[in-house]
């Protein structure tokens, strides 16, 4: 298997997913400074050149730490761009990765030549997330460096093939780099992700429950005070399935487990019928791993459990 010399080096093989409105800059920087890659979709930089300021901040703030800490360095970042037709911004947020030669592009939704070409011109990296054979061979022909590999159980918009079953297949035929999403929560989970062919875990809804996270505190507590009995699979929300927490779309006035069928119209449905929820805001993203979460932490006391956590398991399985 093939990892890109800018992944070997990291201090938990580990990329941290890239959440809708939850990874903000801060986030994203204590990630890099703890030694795993740290994500944030480009969309979450709202405003007029705010996209443009978070990777000045990110540039800025790593170069400021790794000089200070030539030992041991930070890991790289990743900006999240969405191949979708109704993302406007999507060439001039790639202009801006190129200019700012971001280290790691991370594609959903789409696989377009044009965006991993200009990754590629500076030396950058393509990874796009993929739900089954059909997509990650697409994705791989179109030019994608390696393979996120979204299986049953992560949060957001989520695949239902068991991640033995996904893994394996890939590795019949992909010989690149591979994060494994779905359920990921633990050092253990991170080792039995590698053990099965994957060479990182992808890691998400964890992260939502540490203090640089941009969630509402309610949010980050029901993380904690949740398990996988309160997730729900719905394609209402967006019209693509995905994985949220039950106690959020009660709260929103919704029967969790009466959702109708949804389509590309749903989010204006639900603000029709509740006027005072927004889908994106209040229906809350998550997986079916927070059972292993039971506190609000920093993002360095959450990487440095996950790392107890991995060597303590390898330890367990070589002794």
């Amino acid at each position: 298997m093939s990892v890109p010399p800018i992944l070997k080096n990291l201090s938990l093989p580990v990329i941290a997913a890239p959440m809708f409105i939850v990874s903000g800059k801060e986030m994203v920087l204590a990630q890099c400074k703890a030694g795993i890659v740290g994500s944030f979709p480009a969309l979450n930089a709202r405003g007029e050149g705010e996209f443009e300021n978070w990777l000045q901040f990110l540039h800025e703030e790593l170069d400021r730490y790794n000089q200070s800490n030539p030992d041991t360095p930070a890991a790289p970042f990743a900006v999240n761009q969405i191949v979708f037709k109704s993302n406007a911004r999507l060439q001039q947020d790639m202009d801006l990765c190129v200019k700012y030669k971001v280290p790691i592009i991370i594609t959903s939704l789409g696989a377009v030549p044009e965006v991993n070409e200009a990754a590629h011109s500076y030396g950058g990296i393509v990874f796009h997330d993929i739900i089954n054979q059909k997509f990650a061979k697409k994705a791989v022909e179109k030019g994608a460096d390696g393979l996120i590999a979204v299986a049953a159980g992560a949060g957001g918009h989520a695949g239902t093939l068991s991640p033995f079953a996904l893994v394996q297949e890939l590795r019949e035929w992909f010989d690149g780099p591979i994060a494994l999403s779905g359920s990921i929560a633990t050092g253990g989970a991170v080792l039995a992700a590698q053990a099965m062919g994957a060479d990182f875990g992808y890691i998400g809804s964890s992260f939502i429950a540490t203090k640089e996270a941009n969630a509402e505190n309610a949010y980050k507590q029901m993380v904690v005070a949740s398990s996988a009995d309160d997730i729900v699979y719905s394609d209402y929300f967006t019209g693509v399935s995905g994985n949220y927490l039950k106690p959020s779309i009660t709260a929103a006035g919704l029967d969790p487990e009466d959702l109708p069928a949804g389509d590309i119209t749903a989010m204006q449905k639900i603000t029709d019928t509740q006027p005072d929820t927004k889908a994106w805001k209040d229906i809350w993203g998550c997986g079916q791993g927070i059972g292993a979460v039971s506190e609000v932490q920093s993002v360095a006391e959450k990487v440095e459990q996950l790392k107890t956590e991995y060597i303590a398991a390898r330890q367990a399985i070589t002794n």
